[in-house]
C-alpha cells in the first residue's frame, strides 16, 4: 500500500481503478487503495471586538419662540365689516324697543322737570324781598286752607258717629255735599268774596294757552268757582285758538277783554297772579294789560248743562 504525505495545496484526485489484467491466468482482482485526503482544519474565528461607545448627542438648542406675525390688512378690514354688519342696522326685538321708548320718555321727563325747577329757582333768586314774602304768605295760606278742610271733614265724621239720629244727620250731610259739588260742577250759582281779573289785549297776542295758564294759577291759589265772560269753568273746560283770531272756550267764542270772575280768598288769589314770572308778568310781556280788582262779594251765575258720562260708570267696591 502506498503512503502519501500531506501536501499543501489542492486535494489530489483519486487514482483511477486498475483495470484487471486480461488473460487466462489472472484470477486475482486488484483492490483499490484508499487514499486519505487531508481535510484542512477550520480557521479560528476572530474574537469579536467591543463596539465603540457612541458619543452622546449634543442637546438640541432651545428654539426661539416665533414672533406673531402682523395681522394682514385684509383680515382686519373683513373683521370691521362683519362687526359693522352685526351692529347696523340694529335688530331690536319688540320688548327691547318698548324698553328703549320708556327709558327715552323717562329721561325726557326728568330733563324737562330739572329745567323747569332751575328756571323757577332762577326766578326766585332774582325776585325782590317783598315778592318772596308774598310767595311765602301764599304757601302759608294754602297750608291753612288744607288744615281747615281737614278739620271740617273730621267734624262731619264726629257728628255722624255721635248723632242719635244718624239717618237724619247723614241726609243733611249729603244735601250739603250735593250743594258743594253743584258749585264745582257748575250746575248752581256761587257767590262769595273774590276777585275780578280783566285782560285787555289790543294787539291780539293773548292765546288759548295763556288763558289756560291763568286758570290753572287761579285753581292752584284756591279758586272755588270761576267764570270767564259768560262761560262757566268746570272740570272739562277746554280752550282753542281760532284761525281768524280770538279764543274759544268750550266751543263758544269769547271776545276780549277777557273777564275772569273768581270766588275765593282775595288775599291768596292776588299774590298768586303777581308773583315774578307769573300770569301778570307773562301777559304784560305780550303787550296785554291785566287789572285785578278785589271784592267782598262776587257772583258766578253762568251755568252748564250736566251731561251723563258716556263711558264712565260708578265702580263697585
Amino acid at each position: 500500500m502506498l503512503r502519501l504525505t500531506k501536501i499543501p495545496g489542492p486535494a489530489p484526485e483519486a487514482a483511477p481503478e486498475a483495470e484487471p489484467e486480461s488473460g487466462p491466468g489472472a484470477e486475482a482482482k486488484t483492490v483499490p487503495v484508499p487514499v486519505s485526503v487531508p481535510v484542512p482544519a477550520p480557521a479560528a474565528e476572530p474574537e469579536p471586538r467591543p463596539a465603540p461607545e457612541a458619543d452622546p448627542e449634543p442637546e438640541a438648542a432651545a428654539e426661539p419662540e416665533p414672533t406673531p406675525e402682523p395681522e394682514p390688512v385684509a383680515e382686519r378690514n373683513a373683521g370691521r365689516r362683519r362687526l359693522k354688519a352685526a351692529l347696523w342696522p340694529p335688530r331690536l326685538s319688540r320688548g327691547q324697543l318698548v324698553v328703549a321708548l320708556l327709558l327715552f320718555s323717562l329721561g325726557l321727563g326728568l330733563a324737562i322737570q330739572v329745567r323747569s325747577t332751575n328756571d323757577h329757582h332762577s326766578q326766585l333768586r332774582g325776585a325782590r324781598q317783598e315778592d318772596l314774602v308774598r310767595i311765602l304768605d301764599e304757601l302759608d295760606s294754602r297750608q291753612q286752607r288744607l288744615q281747615q278742610e281737614k278739620a271740617e271733614l273730621e267734624q262731619s265724621l264726629a257728628k255722624l258717629e255721635n248723632s242719635s239720629n244718624q239717618a237724619k244727620e247723614a241726609q243733611e250731610q249729603t244735601r250739603k255735599k250735593a250743594t258743594e259739588l253743584g258749585v264745582l260742577a257748575g250746575t248752581v250759582k256761587a257767590t262769595g268774596p273774590g276777585i275780578v281779573l280783566t285782560v285787555d289785549d289790543p294787539q291780539g297776542q293773548v292765546k288759548a294757552d295763556m288763558l289756560l295758564d291763568t286758570l290753572q294759577e287761579l285753581r292752584a291759589a284756591g279758586a272755588e268757582a270761576i267764570q270767564i265772560n259768560d262761560v262757566r269753568v268746570v272740570v272739562n273746560t277746554y280752550f282753542t285758538d281760532l284761525s281768524a283770531g280770538g279764543v274759544q272756550i268750550d266751543g263758544k267764542k269769547v271776545s276780549q277783554p277777557y273777564r275772569f270772575t273768581v270766588v275765593g280768598n282775595p288775599q291768596d288769589l292776588t299774590p298768586a297772579l303777581n308773583i315774578p314770572g307769573g300770569v301778570v308778568r307773562t301777559l304784560e310781556s305780550h303787550q296785554a294789560r291785566a287789572t285785578i280788582t278785589q271784592q267782598q262779594k262776587v257772583v258766578v251765575d253762568a251755568l252748564v248743562d250736566p251731561k251723563a258720562p258716556q263711558y264712565a260708570k260708578p265702580a263697585s267696591k
